[in-house]
């Protein structure tokens, strides 16, 4: 493995693991929960979209670290199928609604600072 790539994981690495950090806090804080999992996944798809509309002025040590290793592990979709079929079985309407508010505010602001960082 070449220096690159070495650095290069280490970078995503040390943004894993951070972001599984903040998404355990999310899931179980105070708030945590749904409302806990649904930020998380609002803020690391909103991070991502940031990164990906401000395209080539961000260095690719930086995409790797807060892209690839932060937002990465920061939103998972395990998280998100789970507690929408453990919701799911006690209340298919709030699982319903759950899901589609998870993945259509998500697009929503991952596309939003695409589109005005890209115009």
């Amino acid at each position: 493995m070449s220096g690159a790539a070495l650095w290069a994981g280490l970078l995503v690495a040390v943004g894993g693991a951070v972001g599984a950090v903040l998404r355990h806090l999310s899931a179980t804080a105070g708030w945590g929960g749904l409302r806990g999992v649904l930020t998380a996944n609002l803020l690391g798809a909103l991070g991502l979209g940031v990164l990906v509309g401000l395209g080539e002025r961000v260095p690719e040590a930086l995409a790797l670290l807060l892209g690839t290793g932060l937002c990465g592990a920061l939103t998972t979709w395990s998280s998100l199928a789970v507690q929408t079929w453990e919701l799911w079985e006690t209340d298919r309407s709030r699982a319903t609604a759950y899901l589609v508010l998870t993945v259509g505010l998500g697009v929503l602001v991952a596309g939003l600072p695409v589109w005005l960082l890209t115009g």
